[in-house]
């Protein structure tokens, strides 16, 4: 690759010397780069336009630089706003080399080809992402309109204009172009083809930035910004991360971040691993379920339990439980399906002390994710090979926010978040009552349900320090069988005295009947069922505390 500082290159383009030189037009807001670009450039005989602060940058360091002022005989007017925006540069841009009659337009006119073209945008997407936020007028200065403009239509004539908006690209084009003696017309398709789609690219995702930013911002639209699901779904990611493969072998996969440039990255994207294999395609969907099951638990309603432990597998949960104590908590989770808690991946909400590491021990586990680890703790954790441990320093609450699920033909869109209930309002509904107590157990588990895959049911207890799920009966056709399910993995003795959590109401009695089979002596349920009383009449046959929430919690 070429070094940008020590450039060793031709000194002119054969046949293209003197007033018929290759033309580049350089005009970049990020100036990473630029300078040495255009050293080697000038090394290789090209001449060099420019516009503001990118010619004044060169021309310091020694460069013969061209006003797009002089070429234009326009000067640049309002601050700025009008630079390039004219027939001498985009005549020059979109005449087609292979079209006679646009080549003999753009000779009558006078105009020389311009061969190259660096330029990147007005960084939009960091301004608009400051905190405190920029003024509205602020925020509309920094909509580049030539950047853009000129992008677009060198990437359009990319057969004759080389385009590059990314400065990490400069190496590899100054190689190329080295490698043709200077010449940009001897610079292959592929290498053209792939920099017009990166310049692309750029402008799509700005431009999403740009209509999703002010369709928050601007005055007028206040109250279709009101609205919880956008009017139009626009959607632009990071830059690809390759992973080995998919769920499986032979399916390629990749992780892209969800952040916009001058965004920080958020969520999994922000995590730090600390050793161990690089994350694979299973492990971010299962650490993304640990992360929804962890955060569902975390906030001020459950200060009193601070410390939360979720075990995941497939993206089920083996086990949650919330404690005074952090190794209580990991033991609780734990007991709940030891045996599927093998090869799991681990969430919690406070930072790893060495005992608990010390506890975890030698057990198989693929991930774990926490906001930090004491002194020692990664090193303990670390004994057994391939662990990938992952810090994301804030644990946030699960708050409400729009997501987005591809389906074939389209997409879906709907909140979703823990769940919120006004607890002073949820009914008991049969003749035993339940305390203060139940009610705290009921919440947990309400939170811990409502991100179990439908249908399903959760048996949970309460423990010396606070609670955590007997056994979990996920995803099943049958809400019955999803009790039969949690009743052997619970098994006979863990099941008693449980509180038992459905994410929707029960069509039969059968479910309360074989609940109450294994021991299970009170019922959460949304009701709603036209069956309703047949249900509550089976709880009370068997002395069973029922509470109606009215919130449904299925999650497909």
């Amino acid at each position: 690759m070429v070094d940008l500082d020590q450039p060793t290159l031709t000194t002119s383009v054969p046949g293209k010397e003197g007033v018929n030189a290759p033309r580049a037009l350089i005009s970049v807001y990020d100036k990473t780069g630029v300078t040495a670009f255009a050293t080697a450039l000038t090394a290789m005989g090209w001449q060099i336009l420019s516009t503001g602060g990118t010619a004044r940058l060169l021309r310091e360091n020694g460069l013969d630089v061209t006003d797009v002022t002089d070429v234009t005989g326009h000067p640049e007017v309002f601050d700025g706003r009008v630079k390039t925006l004219h027939p001498a540069i985009h005549a020059a841009i979109l005449a087609r080399g292979d079209n006679p009659e646009d080549m003999a337009t753009l000779d009558e006119l006078g105009y020389p080809r311009i061969d190259l073209v660096a330029v990147n945008l007005y960084p939009f997407e960091e301004v608009a992402a400051q905190d405190p936020p920029v003024s509205e007028a602020d925020l509309i200065e920094m909509i580049d309109i030539g950047g853009p403009t000129l992008v677009r239509a060198s990437a359009k004539s990319h057969a004759d204009v080389l385009i590059v908006t990314d400065p990490g690209d400069y190496g590899d084009l100054l190689e190329t172009i080295q490698e043709a003696n200077g010449d940009p017309s001897a610079v292959d398709i592929t290498m053209r083809q792939r920099l017009a789609l990166t310049a692309y690219q750029r402008t799509a995702a700005y431009d999403v930035a740009l209509a999703n930013t002010l369709a928050n911002r601007l005055e007028s639209l206040e109250e279709e910004a009101e609205e919880i699901l956008p009017e139009k779904l626009l959607v632009s990611g990071g830059q690809r991360n390759p992973l080995r493969y998919g769920e499986n072998p032979h399916q390629p996969a990749a992780f892209y971040p969800g952040n916009t440039p001058g965004e920080a990255p958020s969520g999994l994207a922000e995590a730090q691993q600390h050793g161990g294999k690089a994350l694979s395609f299973n492990n971010y969907l299962d650490l993304d379920a640990a992360l929804r099951f962890c955060r569902s638990c975390t906030g001020a309603e459950w200060s009193q339990w601070p410390h939360c432990c979720v075990i995941i597998k497939h993206t089920n949960a083996c086990g949650v439980a919330l404690s005074t104590n952090q190794v209580s908590a990991w033991d609780d989770a734990l007991a709940s399906d030891p045996e599927s808690a093998f090869g799991c991946v681990i969430a919690f909400n406070s930072v790893v002390t060495k005992e608990t590491a010390e506890r975890i021990g030698a057990h198989f586990v693929e991930c774990i994710i926490a906001p930090g680890y004491e002194d020692g703790a990664i090193e303990i954790l670390s004994e057994k090979k391939n662990r990938r441990l992952l810090t994301l320093g804030e644990m946030r609450p699960l708050d409400m926010q729009t997501q987005f699920r591809q389906i074939d033909g389209g997409w879906l869109a709907q909140t979703e978040g823990a769940p919120i209930i006004d607890w002073s309002t949820v009914e008991c509904v049969t003749k035993v009552e339940v305390d203060s107590a139940q009610v705290d157990l009921a919440r947990f588990g309400v939170a811990v349900c409502a991100q179990v895959k439908s249908n399903c049911v959760i048996f949970i207890q309460p423990t010396s320090n606070g609670f955590a799920t007997v056994c979990i009966g996920p995803g099943q056709t049958s809400r019955v069988e999803a009790v039969r399910i949690a009743a052997r993995r619970a098994g006979e003795d863990r099941a008693k005295g449980a509180m038992m959590v459905s994410d929707a109401f029960f069509p039969f009695r059968d479910g309360i009947d074989t609940s109450h089979e294994i021991g299970i002596t009170a019922v959460v349920q949304p009701g709603g069922s036209i069956r309703d009383s047949e249900v509550i009449e089976a709880a009370d046959e068997h002395g069973m505390a029922m509470l109606f929430t009215g919130t449904r919690l299925f999650r497909h």
